[in-house]
Order: structure tokens, then sequence, then C-alpha cells
């Protein structure tokens, strides 16, 4: 698989929400690939944006990382628990992500369902099956990613995107969850998902 290169996160954010959709996601983790398939994802552009960390140009040692080069891991905790993948996008300097919010396993499905729940994934209940993968919190739990990721290199050997596609008809487009704070921006049409 032709790995992304930098000049695919340094573009409009929305536009890169959107073309993420159906690339691969892989993680090398001790040795083994960890592979899944990008189905959800959100944007984030601070300088409109009051769901964004870097609303309105806030800069603190939480936010520094969106304003590094595209195709930068910006990841954080929320809740005190789950932690969240960003990718940087945008020219360097310019506060925008794009949230990681669901993905579908391609390679190492066992070793993801031993990191969420401890044993393999022929042994999850149907209802953990079907919640593998679909949230941020759930989706760095099973690739091992935590605030020590942060600032990694999307360009690198540990975690990098590859190119991948998904069929004009099969994306959906709609508002952001869990932002019911952001007055105006929680219905900004920045969600895109297959």
């Amino acid at each position: 698989m032709e790995k992304l290169r930098r000049e695919f996160y340094g573009r409009d954010t929305l536009e890169v929400a959107r073309d993420l959709l159906g690339k691969y996601l892989v993680r090398r983790l001790d040795g083994a690939e960890l592979v899944v398939r990008v189905t959800e994802t959100e944007a984030y552009i601070g300088a409109v944006d009051k769901a964004c960390h870097a609303y309105g140009g806030r800069r603190t040692a939480r936010t520094e990382t969106l304003y590094a080069k595209p195709g930068t891991a910006y990841v954080y905790l929320i809740y005190g628990m789950y932690h969240c993948l960003n990718f940087v996008t945008e020219p360097e300097g310019v506060a925008a992500a794009v949230l990681l919010r669901g993905v579908e396993a391609v390679e190492g499905t066992d070793r993801m369902a031993r990191a969420r729940f401890g044993r393999e994934y022929d042994q999850l209940t149907a209802a953990q099956r079907k919640n593998f993968l679909n949230g941020p919190g759930k989706v760095c739990k099973a690739l091992s990613l935590t605030r020590a990721h942060n600032g990694l290199d999307l360009t690198g050997e540990e975690l990098f995107l590859c190119e991948g596609a998904a069929p004009a008809g099969e994306i959906h487009v709609g508002r952001r969850v869990g932002i019911d704070y952001a007055e105006e921006a929680a219905d900004f049409p920045w969600r895109f998902w297959l």
C-alpha cells in the first residue's frame, strides 16, 4: 500500500476529512502491523470552530500540536480516560485537524481485541463486536495509542495512513457528535462516515 505524503494533510481540513474515508491506518507495534480502514471522521478548524481546542487562536501546552506541520498526530485525553487520535491538517501554524471517530479492522484483529477486551476476537460477544471500533477512544485503545504518541509524524514508520478509496455514493455527511456546548458550531456538517 502506498503511504500518504505530507501534501495529503496540508490541504483544506474538510476535504481531508472526507478523503480519509476508505484509507488504511497502519500501526506498527512490537514487530506486528495493525491495520484498520477509516470509516468515520470529524473536522475541527480552530479559526471558526468553537468545538476546536484552539478556537480563536488559543495556544496552550495541550493545543500546541494543532499548530504543527500537516501530517502530525494530535493525541489528547478526554474525560480523564479516553485517548483521541487526530490528524493535523492545513499549513503549519494553522490550528486544524481531523478526528478519527471510527474504523474497521483489516489486520491484527485479535491483537486489537485483546487490547480492548482481554480476549481474542472470536470470543467477543455480539455487542462487543458491534461496538468494537466505533468510537475515538475505542480506536486508540485497540491500537495502543496514548498521549505518548502526540506529535508523532504520520509520514514515519510507526503510525501512518495508506491509499484506499470509498465510493462517493457511500459517503454521508452530518453534524458532529457530542459537542452541543459549541453553539452554532454544533450544527456544522463536518462529520463524514461510510
